[in-house]
């Protein structure tokens, strides 16, 4: 039983259906194509639940999986090896998730190339998977690449019927995010070759794996050149300002799913990457450079937020609000203790609930309306009243209303920040983070009042299909179950 629950399943399912997809061998039926990968991503949550279920971190099928021998690239210290933790495991299970909700909500979001659109939606859920799960720097860095190559095609490609102008920009935001995402992970190669060489230099060990790493007896000087390199890397797909600007461009012009996964999982690569290299693997020179980092943390959370409020596009609110978001997400990761790290995760799962259901909400208004601007939506809750309910509930979530996920983790981040004894930076920091909370009600009951209240303009509009009913209900169970009982994901971070 133990060999069927292993890494290479739960990375390599999807990858194996997006090879078969592509191929000449399969159908191009469009019910066919569609079913398929909705199947593949169902079995793959489902396989994921049973896998946290049984999650043994001394399972050998779990703890370390190797690949072509010991050794990949003999010469280099390069293993191909894959390892599950209990914060790889939640993430992988989020990803899981997230891409199963996605492939329902392409349904109506996604009318051509059907075969094409799946099997890149395999591919970069594949790629994710191999970076949350890679235990060698260079396996790790292989991945982080790979999810080049879909994310591209899914953000650039005409998947519906649309004027050129919309196609010109979603390819524009492609290539934006491509050139963005290369030349940080050149950066970040150029940290990890450092950190490979010098880890041999200085403890004599001829390894890319990161339980093999030392830091203890490479030069601070050089480690703190590392982190940063690691950090423009990680910090592009966090993303950090200045690094942030491919962000809103790229979830306005991709189709809505394609936009939920960007930010429910997308981002959540970065975090995880700051914590697996920097946090895990660089701890002093991380300690040393939090405060600053945590300053970074505080301007994503405080000045996005002002231009979220300005924005009247809702895809562009929702994206605003995530760089917002993950400012929280590293805010916990600078307090350098449990706490901090426990409401980092939690929070990056509570996160990943609600843009995904911003972002549908998003998508079904531009299918029924044909806009997104909030100043022109108007009195739509009197002919969709079940997007309304699901709408206000989500929003509230999204504040941080007690009841709902994103609440225990602001709340821990704070309290993680203020308990910190890195700097009293950090406890400056948690304290002006605060007025996120309120910030962020502004700009979020601004869309739902402009976008829903008044007098309707939109008479035949229909209400939500099954598909989006499953898809909503499905995030709003989430926030309340983890909201309600948060030891659920807490309880694995102890």
């Amino acid at each position: 039983m133990d060999i069927f629950l292993s890494i290479p399943f739960l990375i390599f399912i999807p990858f194996v259906a997006s090879i078969l997809l592509i191929s000449p061998l399969f159908t191009n039926n469009e019910i066919v194509v569609r079913r398929f990968a909705k199947g593949v991503c169902v079995f793959h949550f489902l396989y994921s639940i049973l896998m946290l279920a049984c999650f043994d971190s001394a399972n050998p099928y779990m703890s370390e999986i190797h690949f072509f021998g010991l050794d990949w690239v003999q010469s280099m210290g390069v293993k191909f090896i894959f390892k599950l933790d209990s914060i790889s495991m939640i993430l992988a299970v989020l990803t899981s998730f997230v891409f199963m909700i996605a492939s329902l909500a392409s349904k109506f979001n996604i009318r051509r190339n059907h075969k094409f659109y799946y099997s890149m939606f395999l591919l970069l859920m594949s790629a994710i998977l191999g970076i949350f799960t890679s235990a060698d720097m260079f396996v790790f860095f292989l991945f982080w690449e790979l999810e080049l190559i879909p994310a591209y095609f899914l953000i650039g490609n005409k998947w519906r019927e649309t004027d050129e102008e919309d196609v010109k920009k979603a390819q524009n935001s492609a290539i934006k995010f491509v050139l963005f995402t290369f030349l940080g992970s050149m950066v970040m190669l150029l940290g990890i070759l450092l950190l490979h060489y010098y880890n041999y230099v200085s403890n004599g060990i001829l390894s890319a794996s990161f339980s093999d790493i030392v830091d203890s007896t490479i030069p601070d000087s050089i480690q703190y050149l590392i982190a940063v390199c690691l950090l423009i890397g990680f910090g592009v797909k966090l993303p950090i300002i200045p690094l942030h600007s491919w962000l809103p461009d790229a979830h306005t012009n991709a189709p809505t799913p394609v936009s939920m996964v960007l930010a429910g999982i997308l981002l959540k690569t970065g975090a995880y990457g700051i914590f697996r290299f920097n946090y895990e693997t660089l701890p002093n020179s991380f300690s040393f450079i939090a405060p600053v980092l945590a300053v970074f943390a505080l301007v994503n959370i405080i000045f996005t937020a002002f231009v979220a409020y300005a924005q009247t596009d809702i895809k562009r609110i929702v994206a605003y609000s995530s760089i917002s978001n993950m400012g929280l997400v590293l805010l916990g990761l600078c307090a350098f203790n449990q706490i901090g790290l426990s409401a980092s995760v939690f929070h990056m799962v509570a996160h990943a609930l609600v843009t995904c259901g911003l972002f549908m909400i998003a998508g079904i208004v531009y299918l029924r309306c044909k806009t997104r601007d909030i100043n022109t939506l108007t009195g739509i809750a009197s002919v969709m009243p079940r997007l309304f309910g699901f709408a206000v509930l989500i929003v509230l979530a999204s504040i941080g209303i007690p009841a709902f996920a994103p609440f225990i983790s602001e709340v821990l981040t704070v309290i993680g920040a203020m308990n910190s004894d890195l700097s009293d930076v950090m406890k400056m920091c948690a304290v002006f983070a605060l007025p996120v909370l309120i910030l962020s009600s502004c700009y979020m009951l601004k869309f739902l009042h402009n976008g829903f209240f008044g007098e309707t303009a939109y008479e035949k509009a229909n209400d939500i299909t099954v598909h989006e009913f499953l898809v909503l209900a499905s995030v709003l169970a989430g926030l309340v179950i983890f909201g309600l009982f948060p030891d659920t994901i807490l309880g694995m971070l102890k």
